[in-house]
């Protein structure tokens, strides 16, 4: 970290912003609670913002230098709140608005993943049947339509959640149409992604250096039926494998398809791009998450790890994104 660049920033006051409104609340109080003990034990004038209430947040906002992001989910990551600290003047650490909309719209996503020549999987939308005069039969044709264009087994999941909250793996039209109605009823807007068999791989990408690049790959071997909230956050449930077991040249695609999936929706200082590898070495970018889990069984931090760099030089690296946003 450059010393001039650390030395200014100790003399900030930094806020770390954590909680929100969304069902990743308490996954963003553990972040949170993590980055601030590592901010502290560094020397920074870190502080602790929790965003309970939308009408009591600015205030505290203003009171900070620099903003270190640890929400999660909702108006924390879709580019609300990161448009309400550019609006107030805050630097703040990671990507910006527009990124954080387009990555947390993940049929947004996938589209610009698409345009950027990137492999996704095929997709069926859920479109709106709020008016339709046959309810049972308009969700027995959707299902058709996702069964004779995707096959089973296929993947329920809503638009705008992450930390794979609502996802469902389905097998059979029965099953597709339970899940879907679940996921509509909770989260509202849903689509259906073909599942791609392989190996479930995640890539930590990390601005050094002044470039943003992508760390060891993290392949994800979850004890349940894929690598769902519980396995993520549950300790136990998942073994990680770092570096992936993916032979050299299938490991540079996956490395450069999740640098190209980081620079589609214009990413900034760091990010978690999640992927499935089929059995051929070919890379299917899922998504994005701007704002990557900082738990101690957070993708992020281990990966760092694995490229020597100790969380709380984790967290000192993220800050400093804060202050080179261009």
């Amino acid at each position: 970290m450059n010393l001039k660049l650390k030395l200014k920033l100790k003399r900030k006051r930094v806020g770390v912003l954590m909680g929100g409104l969304s069902a990743e609340r308490e996954v963003s109080l553990r972040s949170g609670e993590n980055v601030y003990q590592a901010l502290r034990s560094r020397g920074y004038n870190a502080q602790k913002l929790v965003f309970d209430d939308p009408d009591a947040l600015i205030d505290p906002l203003t009171g900070v230098d620099v903003v270190f992001n640890c929400l999660h989910g909702g108006v924390g990551e879709d580019g609300t709140i990161q448009l309400l600290l550019e609006l107030l003047n805050r630097p703040y650490t990671g990507s910006g608005p527009l990124a954080c909309a387009l990555a947390m719209d993940k049929l947004a996503a996938k589209r610009e993943f698409r345009r950027a020549g990137l492999l996704t999987p095929p997709h069926v939308e859920r479109p709106p049947q709020d008016d339709s005069p046959d309810p049972e039969g308009a969700w027995e044709r959707w299902a058709s339509t996702v069964e004779a264009e995707l096959g089973f087994p296929c993947v329920v999941k809503p638009v705008r959640e992450g930390s794979s909250v609502g996802v469902h793996i389905v097998q059979s039209r029965r099953e597709l149409v339970e899940a879907a109605r679940q996921t509509q009823r909770e989260f509202g807007a849903l689509f259906v992604e073909k599942f791609i068999e392989g190996k479930e791989i995640t890539a930590g990408i990390l601005r050094l250096e002044g470039e943003d690049r992508a760390l060891p790959l993290l392949e994800l071997r979850a004890k349940r039926q894929f690598y769902d909230y519980q396995a993520k956050y549950t300790p136990g449930l998942t073994e990680f494998v770092i570096p992936a077991d993916l032979d050299e040249g299938t490991t540079r695609r996956v490395r450069d398809a999740a640098l190209k999936a980081h620079r589609a929706l214009g990413c900034f200082g760091y990010s978690r791009v999640d992927l499935r590898v089929t059995p051929k070495g070919e890379p299917y970018v899922l998504e994005v998450n701007t704002l990557p889990g900082m738990t101690r069984t957070s993708d992020l931090p281990k990966a760092a790890e694995a490229a020597g760099i100790p969380f709380d030089e984790l967290v000192e690296r993220m800050l400093e994104t804060a202050r080179e946003r261009p």
